[in-house]
């Protein structure tokens, strides 16, 4: 099991590949990937970033993503927990931090802060560490 963030979906659903890099993997997020990725792929449309036709793919990708929302019932108060120790104003990240603890597996990102952040952790990973 791995929990994936927005970065890290976003990029996939740019990639040639698609998610097929991750095709073994069981991806799991919390509920706020789906409007992270959104907002961030029609930001990207919208400052000329992505071409229309790109961006219809990755919308597509990102409606088919083979990811596992997830909300434990407990995912609120240790994404406030995380973000507090972190010294975090936000809990987006950490919510995502917080589902990789609850679940006791691997979190992937390509955003390089909140690998940076949470990197004393031991389960934050890019990419290219699979």
């Amino acid at each position: 099991m791995l929990v994936i963030d927005a970065s890290a979906a976003v990029d996939l659903c740019l990639s040639p590949d698609g998610f097929e890099p991750l095709a073994q993997e069981e991806l799991i997020a919390p509920p706020l990937i789906l409007s992270e990725s959104l907002t961030a792929l029609h930001e990207m449309r919208w400052r000329k970033e992505l071409p229309d036709d790109m961006a219809t793919l990755a919308l597509t990708r990102r409606k088919g993503m083979p990811v596992r929302i997830e909300q434990p019932a407990d995912l609120d108060g240790e994404a406030w927990r995380i973000a507090d120790d972190f010294g975090w104003a936000k809990t987006y990240d950490a919510e995502y931090v917080a589902l990789a603890q609850l679940n006791d597996c691997r979190l992937i990102t390509v955003d390089g802060r909140l690998r940076r952040g949470a990197d004393r952790l031991g389960f934050v990973i890019s990419p290219v560490e699979l």
